[in-house]
């Protein structure tokens, strides 16, 4: 437990994956770019990051991924035209997820070697500061923000923080595990982990879910980290290494979770959050109606 942890101020966003499971809507679209209701899934997560109070978002990205770099600059003609109709509201709406001067980097993760590998390739733009990871197809639903209740805990008691839900102890086997040393309210003191643990072998029905706040040494655990499940470099293992000489907290957030690098979350997620519009809801909720 630190006194007094280093402030977080950068987030790494690993945004270099293929999308196979939303494919063919992924074949020359980033899944990031894919839209919940009226705007990218990645606006959810940047507007999450943003609250939580990062200052410096590093996107690893990919082949076929300069789309996302666009989506926050600037679109010449396009904001001349809205100008020029009066769309101004629409134009507010644009410019304001801009990027401000030197708030986000890019770099390349040159082969899909994991998780693990991708964060690794933020390393020397993170430098020598804890910073956050967040799993750019992962929505979660509340207020405040996922990242923002993690922030919140790391600032009580510093280490590691990372975000966990409740899933069926039938699903375990899909998921990052945490092994729980203790249980306070939605905290718990950490032990262990596993990545997608054989079916009935689980040591908590806890799960990991796509937002960490972890500190730099995880970077000379990631250099030498061997491939685990799924032949990949994962992350989970080399926080189970840094376990080891740093404290891990798991916080069980409040909100709802949208997986929408999955066909059936992403529908989900439109639907969910289109609901829940004050602009859109009620003739969302009659479109829906009237097609059951």
């Amino acid at each position: 437990m630190t006194a007094s942890p280093r402030r977080l101020r950068k987030a790494v966003l690993p945004v270099a994956g293929l999308g196979t499971r939303v494919l063919p809507g992924t074949k020359t679209t980033p899944k990031e770019l894919l839209n919940v209701v009226d705007r990218p899934i990645l606006s959810y997560i940047v507007e999450e990051a943003r609250e939580a109070g990062i200052e410096h978002i590093v996107f690893v990205t990919g082949r076929a991924k300069q789309a996302i770099e666009d989506y926050f600059d600037h679109q010449i003609e396009l904001e001349a035209q809205l100008l020029a109709k009066g769309k101004t509201d629409i134009l507010e709406m644009m410019n304001a997820e801009l990027a401000e001067a030197g708030e986000m980097s890019f770099t390349r993760q040159m082969q899909p070697k994991g998780l693990g590998h991708a964060v690794w390739c933020a390393r020397d733009i993170i430098g020598d500061e804890p910073f956050a990871v967040i799993l750019p197809d992962v929505i979660v639903d509340s207020a405040p923000g996922a990242l923002k209740q993690l922030a919140n805990v790391y600032a009580e008691v510093g280490g590691n923080v990372i975000g966990v839900e409740q899933v069926p102890e039938s699903e375990t086997h899909k998921y990052g595990i945490i092994d729980p040393s203790a249980h306070d309210g939605r905290r718990f003191a950490m032990k262990g982990m596993v990545e997608k643990p054989a079916q009935g072998t689980a040591p908590s029905n806890m799960s990991i879910s796509g937002r960490y706040i972890l500190q730099p040494e995880i970077f000379d655990l990631l250099e030498t980290q061997e491939r685990g499940a799924g032949g990949e470099i994962q992350l989970t293992d080399a926080m189970a290494r840094l376990m080891q000489t740093q404290s891990f907290t798991a916080y069980e957030y409040e909100g709802v979770t949208h997986d929408c690098g999955d066909k059936i979350g992403l529908l989900r997620a439109n639907v969910a959050l289109a609901l829940k519009r004050a602009d859109l809801g009620d003739a969302a909720r009659a479109a829906i109606s009237a097609l059951l």
